[in-house]
């Protein structure tokens, strides 16, 4: 990256392997946090390039600043001039990509432009896949953005509402658990309205990105206790993996990454073995 791209988007760098992975956070984490299990299971794989995503961790706003406003958008072309400037900073020629959540979008949107430099994709309860009402109507419309906004800024109605929800059935108690870290603190709930505004233009056509995928080898672990991304959301995707690239693991939302990189790592050495078929 130039300069002033290290300033917007900040990498944590770990592992020595001599392959290169590119990792893209949840919301609330950071690069560091998120793929720690990554950089002990596959440090010796992988030299893992792990970002802070906008607004969080040391990394800034879109246009590298702190300030914010509804017209701090992260575009696709934006973001393919970011991650082609960081490639040819580091030299980076192939590479692989994992993301958790929110970075699910961050990784569609890198298999859509470098299809032809990434050799596989690790996807974890990917965001992006397909587009939650709720999050549509908080953040396609200016009234309604709004009024998602004073609602972060005052959370103990929308709890009490969650908490009579989840009397009814209607929402499971890990919802409500999450619901209430995120927005115990103002930072958290800054930072949700940010990621929530900023990214809402990194939509996809996921049959198209299939398609057109090149020999990118996309695989999907979804977690069979998730309340927060369940298997139904992914199934645009699902449907058209391989069952030997889909994974519906015994894990809730907050335990999936470590989960996954066990088998991710059992991924990789066994394409790294002689005469594997990759």
């Amino acid at each position: 990256m130039s300069d002033s791209s290290k300033e917007i988007l900040y990498t944590h760098q770990l592992g020595h392997g001599p392959n290169i992975l590119l990792a893209f956070h949840g919301i609330g984490q950071t690069g560091l946090t998120c793929f720690e299990s990554f950089a002990e299971l596959l440090g010796d794989q992988y030299t893992i390039y792990a970002f802070d995503l906008f607004f969080h961790g040391h990394s800034k706003g879109v246009h590298g600043n702190d300030d914010f406003s509804d017209q701090d958008i992260v575009t696709k072309p934006l973001w393919k001039s970011l991650i082609s400037e960081f490639l040819q900073q580091k030299n980076i020629n192939r590479f692989d990509i994992v993301a958790f959540s929110m970075g699910g979008r961050f990784a569609l949107a890198t298999i859509e432009a470098f299809s032809q430099q990434i050799d596989k994709a690790f996807l974890i309860a990917p965001d992006g896949v397909s587009e939650h009402p709720l999050y549509t109507l908080a953040s396609r419309f200016w009234p309604t953005r709004k009024l998602f906004h004073r609602v972060l800024k005052n959370p103990d109605t929308l709890i009490k509402s969650a908490g009579f929800f989840q009397k009814l059935g209607l929402i499971h108690n890990s919802l409500i658990r999450f619901t209430q870290y995120m927005l115990a603190d103002p930072k958290r709930q800054e930072t949700i309205y940010r990621s929530w505004l900023a990214f809402r233009m990194l939509k996809f056509d996921i049959s198209s990105i299939y398609q057109k995928r090149n020999d990118t080898r996309i695989y999907l672990f979804i977690g069979k206790h998730d309340k927060l991304l369940k298997a139904k959301d992914v199934q645009k995707l699902s449907i058209l993996l391989p069952k030997e690239q889909y994974y519906l693991l015994p894990a809730g939302h907050s335990n999936l990454v470590d989960k996954a990189s066990v088998i991710i790592r059992d991924l990789v050495e066994q394409s790294d073995r002689p005469g594997a078929i990759d």
